[in-house]
């Protein structure tokens, strides 16, 4: 890519991500730019804006983009929105032709993969990125990527590669919080298909806080649960159990390890993949 079609990559994070997240990420290109002496190829700038009225020519766009037109009662509800996406958003940023569409929408589908609360607007943009040419391979690459760095940034930090991965179908990561009074907490994240085998805390349960992806918690003789971030797992002493992440998803959790005198913990079985993939 030239150094011109990542400024118009940057400068559409904008609408999806913000004009700080934008502006910042440009700054970054700038340095970058800069400290490899100005020698990029600066690449073809876009052509001149259709004549005519933005509304007209982005609506235009916005069907050819999406397929068929856009409607819907919030359009009808919110009209403001409705011209702004089809005046600015098609009519502006994607009538600049030194990017084509389709890279725009993979581009799009990274942006919105690493954010949270818009799923609808992802599935809507893949669909958007597929009509544009991308592939199923091309859509899931950019998806896996994009889980990656999320499941990188959490917050109590990614971790080294478990040590106990013997234990585990995949790779997991731990990363040590605390273990400071007694109670031992650590920051756990699966690769998407991870999971640990059955095993029992024996004396002392476990506490799992979800903070991160989509995973599967199971209790021996009970049904798996899906977990979310947000949810709360109390694992008492003695019950046989497996935790870990979904098939499409990175995940991430705490485990608190509950205090007890002579507490050990018991590894059994691995969760075969005849159980593993009746999971959704």
């Amino acid at each position: 890519m030239s150094v011109n079609e990542f400024k118009e990559i940057l400068t559409q994070t904008y609408a999806y991500c913000g004009f700080p997240r934008s502006i910042n990420a440009l700054g970054t290109l700038m340095q970058v730019v800069e400290e490899r002496g100005n020698k990029d190829e600066a690449g073809k700038e876009p052509s001149a804006k259709p004549q005519g009225e933005p509304l007209v020519y982005g609506a235009e766009n916005q069907t050819k983009l999406v397929g068929a037109p856009v409607k819907g009662k919030l359009f009808e509800f919110a009209p403001a929105i409705d011209e702004y996406l089809k005046a600015h958003l098609f009519g502006d940023i994607f009538a600049r032709d030194n990017v084509d569409w389709q890279m725009r929408e993979l581009a799009t589908i990274a942006m919105l993969a690493v954010r949270e609360g818009v799923d609808s607007q992802l599935d809507a943009h893949i669909n958007i990125g597929k009509h544009n040419g991308l592939t199923d391979a091309e859509v899931a690459e950019i998806l896996a990527i994009a889980s990656k760095i999320k499941a990188e940034n959490v917050i109590f930090g990614f971790g080294e590669e478990n040590p106990y991965g013997q234990y585990f179908i995949g790779k997991s990561y731990l990363q040590k919080i605390t273990t400071e009074n007694g109670v031992p907490m650590f920051n756990v994240t699966f690769e998407p298909k991870c999971r640990n085998n059955w095993h029992i805390h024996h004396k002392g349960g476990q506490i799992l806080l979800v903070t991160q992806g989509r995973g599967w918690y199971q209790a021996w003789g009970e049904e798996p649960r899906e977990l979310k971030p947000g949810d709360v797992v109390n694992i008492p002493a003695e019950t046989k159990h497996w935790h870990g992440a979904a098939k499409d998803s990175w995940f991430t959790h705490i485990a608190v390890e509950v205090p007890s005198e002579g507490g050990s913990n018991e590894w059994l079985e691995p969760v075969t993949d005849e159980e593993y993939n009746k999971l959704k």
